[in-house]
C-alpha cells in the first residue's frame, strides 16, 4: 500500500523541484510562494476543486479547461498556471496537495526556515507561540514557522513535530505510558 503513496510523492517532488528551480532562476520565488499559498487555500476551501483534481471521471480536456479558468480567476502567475496546465495534460493533478507541500518545504529551506507541526489540547496564546518559536529556533538553529492545531484528546501538553523529530509531552501520552508500565508490573 505504501508504494502508490511513494510514487505520488515522487511525482509531486519532481513538479515542485522543477517549478522551484524555474522560479528561483527567474527571481520570482516570492511571487510563486504567494501563488502556492493562494492555491493551497483554494484547495482547502473547495470540495469541487478537490474533486476536480482527484476524480478520474474528468477528462484531460475538462481538467485543463477548469484549471485554466481557476488560474485565471485567481490571478496566478504564468509559472504556476503553466505548471498546473502541464499537470492537467499529463493527468497528474491528483498530486497537487503533495506538490504544494513540497514547494512550501523547498521555499522554506531556501529561506533557512523550518515548519513545526504543533498539536495542543487548547488553542495556544500568542505569548505561548512566541516562547515555543524561540525555544524551537534555539534547538533547531533555523527560523521556525508554527502550524498549530488543537486536539482535545491530548488532555494537556503538546505534540511537536519538526522534520523527522517528534516530541510528545501530552498528558494522554504520559497516561498511556503509565498504563503500559502498570501492565508490565502486574
Amino acid at each position: 500500500m505504501a508504494e502508490p503513496a511513494s510514487i505520488s510523492l515522487g511525482i509531486a517532488q519532481r513538479y515542485a523541484t522543477a517549478l522551484f528551480e524555474l522560479a528561483r532562476d527567474a527571481g520570482k520565488l516570492a511571487d510563486v510562494e504567494t501563488d502556492i499559498a493562494a492555491l493551497a487555500q483554494a484547495l482547502e476551501g473547495s470540495t469541487d476543486f478537490h474533486a476536480l483534481i482527484s476524480s478520474p471521471i474528468y477528462s484531460r480536456t475538462q481538467q485543463a479547461g477548469a484549471i485554466a479558468a481557476i488560474a485565471s480567476a485567481m490571478g496566478l502567475g504564468d509559472m504556476v498556471a503553466n505548471t498546473l496546465q502541464l499537470m492537467a495534460q499529463k493527468r497528474r493533478l491528483f498530486v497537487l496537495p503533495q506538490m504544494i507541500e513540497a514547494m512550501r518545504d523547498l521555499i522554506a529551506d531556501e529561506k533557512g526556515e523550518v515548519t513545526a507541526e504543533v498539536t495542543s489540547a487548547r488553542k495556544l496564546t500568542k505569548a505561548q507561540i512566541t516562547k515555543l518559536t524561540a525555544a524551537l529556533k534555539k534547538s533547531v538553529g533555523k527560523t521556525v514557522n508554527i502550524n498549530s492545531t488543537v486536539d482535545e484528546s491530548l488532555i494537556g501538553g503538546l505534540v511537536v513535530k519538526v522534520g523527522s523529530k517528534m516530541i510528545d509531552s501530552s498528558i494522554a501520552s504520559k497516561l498511556s505510558n503509565l498504563q503500559n508500565a502498570m501492565k508490565e508490573v502486574g
